[in-house]
C-alpha cells in the first residue's frame, strides 16, 4: 500500500527533511538535529506538521450522550469550546486508543485521534452510534494540523492573529483568523510546553506554515519532526498508543484511571466498558499491580522500549515501554512498568542492554515540567 502524504509533503521535502512511514504516513522525522529541535521547543519554538492525526465530527441532538456512551469521558459536560482527554475502550476494559475531544458547538464536536488508530476509532464511533440520534463523520481529509510550541509560540502567533490568546485557556479552542486563514486554534499540544495546535483546510497549510515560519524567524523558531516530538513528549510523561497504552492494558493499568468518569448521568451512567473498568479500578486497590514509572540512568547506554528490569538478584520485575536520551537532562532516560514493590521514587533497579545490567534510578513522573 503506497504511503500517505500531508498537503505539506513537497515543502518538508525541499527544507530537506528525512522523511519516514509513520502509521501509512510519510512523515518528516527531522530536518537536522533532532537534538538541535527538541533543544528549540524547550527554550524557543518549534514548528510541526500533525496532519496525520485523525479527525472524526460527531454531531447532532445526542451527539454528547453517545460520546458519553462510546469513550470514558463525561463529554457531554464539557464546556463549548473546551477540549478533554479521553480514552476510548473496548467492552473488556483494553485501551483502543486515547483521544482528545474538542467542544465545537453545542451539539458538535471534533474527535482527534492518533494516527495508526484512526480508523479503529472512526469504525467503533460509527458502531456505537446506533439508537443514538447523532452521526459520526470522517472528516481526516478536511483538515491539515499544524502546532507551533514553545515559550516563543504566544508571540508567533500573536503577530498573526487577534484572537484572545491570552485569554484562551489550556485545553480550549476558539474560530480564529490567523495570517488571513479561517483556523480552529487549541491551547493543546504533545511536548510538555505551552503551544497552540492549528487546525486548518488542506489548502491554506503551505500558506499557514510559511506565515508562522516567518513570523518566528527572529524568535528562533525551527522546523520540527516526529523524533524530537517523541522525546519532548517522553521528558514531559506522556503516554504513547503502541508503548505506553494498547488494548491489553485499562486506563487504570496506565496509572490514568482518573479519565475514567464513573458519575456519568447520561444513559444511566452506562457506557462500553463500565463493568470491567469498575473491576479493574477495584483491583488496582487491592491487588498492587505493576505501575508506570520513570527511569533515569547516569551511564551512556539507553534503556529502549521492550527492554527488561531486573532487581539486584537478577529478577525481572518489569518493561521498559519508551526510551531515549534526554537532551534536557542530558542523560537516558525511559518509562517502564514496573512490580509496586520496586517503584518508589529511589528504588535502584537495573535494565538488562543486550545481557548487561544497567543501573538505574526509579523517578516520580514527568522528568521534565516546565515553569509556569
Amino acid at each position: 500500500m503506497s504511503l500517505r502524504h500531508t498537503a505539506l509533503d513537497a515543502l518538508h521535502r525541499s527544507l530537506g527533511a528525512t522523511m519516514t512511514d509513520f502509521a501509512g504516513w510519510d512523515m518528516p522525522l527531522r530536518y537536522g538535529s533532532e537534538r538541535e529541535e527538541h533543544i528549540a521547543v524547550r527554550t524557543k519554538a518549534g514548528l510541526f506538521d500533525l496532519s496525520h492525526m485523525g479527525e472524526i465530527t460527531v454531531s447532532g441532538p445526542q451527539a454528547g450522550e453517545l460520546l458519553d456512551h462510546a469513550l470514558v469521558g463525561f463529554i457531554s459536560a464539557l464546556g463549548v469550546l473546551r477540549a478533554r482527554y479521553t480514552m476510548i475502550c473496548r467492552e473488556d476494559g483494553g485501551i483502543l486508543d486515547d483521544l482528545i475531544v474538542y467542544r465545537t458547538a453545542e451539539d458538535e464536536y471534533m474527535v482527534v485521534a492518533n494516527a495508526s488508530n484512526a480508523q479503529v476509532v472512526l469504525d467503533a464511533l460509527t458502531e456505537r452510534a446506533a439508537g443514538f440520534d447523532a452521526a459520526v463523520r470522517d472528516d481526516r481529509d478536511a483538515y491539515a494540523l499544524l502546532a507551533v510550541q514553545g515559550p516563543e509560540a504566544n508571540a508567533i502567533l500573536a503577530s498573526l492573529t487577534d484572537a484572545d490568546l491570552p485569554g484562551l485557556k489550556y485545553y480550549a479552542l476558539l474560530p480564529a483568523t490567523v495570517a488571513d486563514r479561517q483556523v480552529w486554534l487549541a491551547r493543546t499540544g504533545y511536548t510538555g510546553e505551552d503551544g497552540f495546535e492549528v487546525f486548518c483546510a488542506p489548502g491554506d497549510a503551505e500558506h499557514l506554515w510559511n506565515a508562522l515560519s516567518a513570523a518566528g524567524a527572529d524568535k528562533g523558531l525551527v522546523p520540527c519532526g516526529l523524533s524530537c516530538r517523541d522525546t519532548l513528549r517522553l521528558e514531559a510523561g506522556m503516554p504513547l498508543y503502541g508503548h505506553e497504552l494498547s488494548t491489553e492494558l485499562t486506563p487504570f493499568d496506565a496509572g490514568l484511571g482518573r479519565v475514567v468518569r464513573f458519575d456519568k448521568t447520561t444513559g444511566g451512567g452506562e457506557f462500553v466498558g463500565r463493568k470491567a473498568l469498575e473491576q479493574a479500578a477495584a483491583e488496582a486497590e487491592s491487588k498492587a499491580p505493576r505501575k508506570l514509572v520513570g527511569l533515569v540512568s547516569e551511564g551512556k547506554r539507553v534503556p529502549r522500549a521492550e527492554y527488561s528490569v531486573v532487581d539486584a538478584e537478577g529478577t525481572v520485575i518489569g518493561r521498559i515501554t519508551s526510551g531515549a536520551p534526554s537532551p534536557t537532562l542530558g542523560k537516558p532516560i525511559a518509562i517502564a512498568y514496573v512490580d509496586v514493590a520496586h517503584a518508589a521514587p529511589g528504588t535502584a533497579v537495573a535494565v538488562d542492554v543486550r545481557g548487561k545490567h544497567e543501573p538505574v534510578e526509579v523517578v516520580a513522573l514527568p522528568f521534565y515540567k516546565r515553569a509556569r
